[in-house]
């Protein structure tokens, strides 16, 4: 019997994580979320997570529950004769708790120096040596944001990950090997000659592994710009002086 390759990922993101991050990218306006649209994209995300073999916490699902729920009653005729409580906009509470999660989360960087962490100078071939590149933080959301467009592209043929079939860990090593020697190299490379799903899938599966050991680390120049994997080992030679 074949062995699925499954991966965990931090529990530091979660539903709220990703919901904001879908009204971020849609750019929406938080207190008149289109829920219909919401829910059909987490849902997206959740058939990607799965495909992927990640390890989904049950928040996310309790979460996929509660948007079809409010779908549901948005798409409901309002009655007339209900309590007054019953007929308020369904999504209020959603909104609430988003606002509150959105605020606690704030704060809490906002109480925590990152600058050196996550504010990165690199030197990106070929630019001139005087111009910079100003790298932040990605979340899970915004890497799987950038493997989408790839898979689009893909492909449709259908397989498991199976060590089997395609090896993680030569991926993993494949990856390593790129990054010798290198400060950074753009996300997409590391894809280059992956042609099938089944390839891409596996070689994002090896590099999420490798940025939960800490072997490697991904940043993005802006919201949803270009992003780049880091190699560790070459970061303190790559922040500007």
């Amino acid at each position: 019997m074949e062995e699925i390759y499954n991966i965990k990922i931090p529990t530091f993101e979660g539903p709220f994580d990703l919901l904001l991050h879908l009204i971020r990218e849609n750019k929406i306006d938080i207190y008149d979320i289109p829920i219909a649209l919401i829910t059909g994209q987490y849902l997206q995300y959740i058939g990607m997570m799965k495909e992927l073999n990640l390890e989904i916490a049950g928040e996310f699902l309790v979460m996929a529950a509660t948007l079809i729920h409010i779908k549901s009653r948005t798409l409901l005729p309002p009655d007339e004769e209900a309590p007054l409580e019953e007929t308020e906009d369904p999504r209020l509470e959603l909104v609430q708790r988003l606002l509150e999660y959105q605020e606690i989360k704030e704060a809490a960087l906002s109480l925590r120096n990152r600058e050196e962490e996550w504010m990165k100078v690199f030197y990106r071939e070929p630019l001139s040596d005087d111009e910079e590149i100003y790298l932040s933080d990605i979340s899970l959301f915004d890497l799987l944001d950038a493997f989408k467009k790839l898979l689009d592209t893909a492909s449709p043929e259908v397989g498991s990950i199976t060590k089997e079939t395609l090896t993680v860990k030569d991926r993993m090593s494949l990856i390593m090997e790129m990054l010798e020697g290198q400060k950074a190299i753009r996300f997409e490379e590391i894809f280059r000659g992956g042609i099938t799903r089944i390839q891409l899938i596996v070689t994002f599966v090896a590099l999420l592994e490798l940025t939960r050991l800490g072997l490697v680390k991904a940043y993005q120049e802006r919201e949803f710009g270009n992003i780049w994997v880091v190699n560790p080992a070459e970061q303190s030679t790559a922040v500007s002086q």
